[in-house]
């Protein structure tokens, strides 16, 4: 696969996935719309390690700052504090000991501010993507 399919798969399959996060938003499953929403960044920050890495394979990682580390970004140190707290949102909903805890924790309002701040950072992704092409 060329570079740019390559980074067009990763794209295409966060955009699907964001369209998703938004339907379990307005559903009120706000554990599995943050969910989603991880997965979201995880897929775009895989589309820029592909071009910043040769078209090489992204790693089987679903730790979005070692995403990050592993790409030309630069970060701040708000934007790197904000993956590692969504990190935390692939793992609550996953395991069960987990589970039951982050579902009490998401509220509307614990969700509708995190759920900004992932499309926030995910419109900056990719227009990092746009920028460095």
């Amino acid at each position: 696969m060329k570079t740019e399919e390559h980074i067009q798969y990763w794209l295409d399959s966060a955009a699907h996935d964001w369209d998703t996060a938004v339907n379990l938003y307005a559903a009120g499953k706000y554990d599995w719309c943050l969910f989603i929403g991880h997965l979201v960044l995880e897929k775009t920050l895989k589309a820029i390690f592909v071009r910043d890495n040769d078209n090489q394979l992204p790693p089987k990682t679903h730790n979005l700052v070692k995403l990050s580390e592993a790409t030309h970004l630069v970060l701040t140190d708000e934007q790197r504090l904000l993956l590692d707290e969504i990190n935390d949102f692939n793992l609550e909903v996953r395991y069960p000991q987990f589970k039951n805890e982050f579902y009490k924790k998401c509220t509307q309002q614990f969700a509708e501010h995190y759920f900004k701040q992932i499309e926030g950072m995910a419109l900056w992704l990719k227009s990092r993507i746009t920028l460095q092409q």
